[in-house]
């Protein structure tokens, strides 16, 4: 059974929902009445796109309302795990925000806790009965909807470990590997490299978990046009793009997943999860 927070937000089909309904209260506090009974010896597995601390609140308080109902066995689904980018500390001053998340979840003592295509291996590391649910498909249907033999981009030395098994599960795609610099007070991005002479017009896909601002991206497709790269394609697990799509006009095609939130926007092709 399902308890999907999130009506717009249906990962695993509409079947075995429960209803419920939600509200915040005027002092700002979620809250949530699960409605129908069912026989609580059925695993029920809560789902939602955590978006804000009042999201994950609402996530714990629905665990909680099925324990008191004497559910025995609950499973979480949260695809973006929220600041699985903050793992680890980079000045002094800063939280471990990633722990912080953690530790909340783990509170919950649930049976399985999904996450999908988290930032590093640092989450699955800090959550208890963590299943990581890999990029592997995803970018699979992306590379058959490009519709050709496209090269893979790796952005950064962060991104190289998860490339490579992408690569393995695609039959042995070429990888390309670029880098970048990032001064950590300011996040300001520099020093662009594509570690490749010649792209020789081959088309290019750019494969990473989250795009924010983009900032990484522009950087690097103008660096891959100076090696000669032909048409540009973006794949994101988790599409923020806290700026837009004005500044991504080198790609051809955005493709990311609705892990985070629903876009419309005709550069941009969503593979449901």
């Amino acid at each position: 059974m399902f308890l999907n927070l999130d009506p717009h937000f249906i990962p695993f089909g509409k079947q075995n929902e429960i209803e419920f309904k939600s509200f915040i209260f005027s002092g700002g506090e979620p809250h949530i009445k699960i409605l129908a009974d069912f026989d609580t010896n059925h695993i029920v597995t809560v789902t939602h796109r955590i978006n804000s601390f009042n999201d994950l609140g609402l996530f714990c308080l629905a665990v909680d309302a099925l324990r008191r109902m004497g559910v025995k066995t609950i499973n979480g689904f949260i695809p973006y795990f929220p600041a699985a980018r903050q793992d680890r500390l980079m000045v002094a001053g800063e939280p471990l925000s990633v722990k912080v998340y953690t530790d909340i979840v783990n509170g919950l003592n649930l049976n399985k806790i999904q996450v999908f295509d988290p930032h590093s291996e640092v989450t699955p590391a800090l959550l208890n009965n963590c299943e990581v649910i890999s990029n592997h498909e995803f970018i699979k249907e992306v590379k058959r909807r490009a519709g050709q033999d496209v090269l893979l981009i790796s952005p950064d030395g962060g991104a190289l470990k998860k490339i490579y098994k992408v690569s393995e599960y695609l039959g042995g795609v070429e990888v390309v590997e670029c880098s970048k610099s990032r001064d950590v007070k300011t996040g300001k991005l520099s020093g662009f490299k594509v570690y490749a002479e010649d792209l020789q017009g081959k088309p290019c896909l750019i494969v990473d978990d989250i795009c924010d601002g983009g900032g990484t991206f522009v950087g690097l497709a103008e660096e891959l046009k100076n090696k000669n790269a032909g048409q540009l394609y973006l794949a994101v697990s988790h599409g923020i793009f806290s700026k837009g799509f004005d500044s991504l006009n080198d790609f051809e095609r955005i493709f990311t997943t609705n892990s985070f939130k629903d876009i419309e926007d005709d550069k941009v092709e969503i593979i449901h999860l």
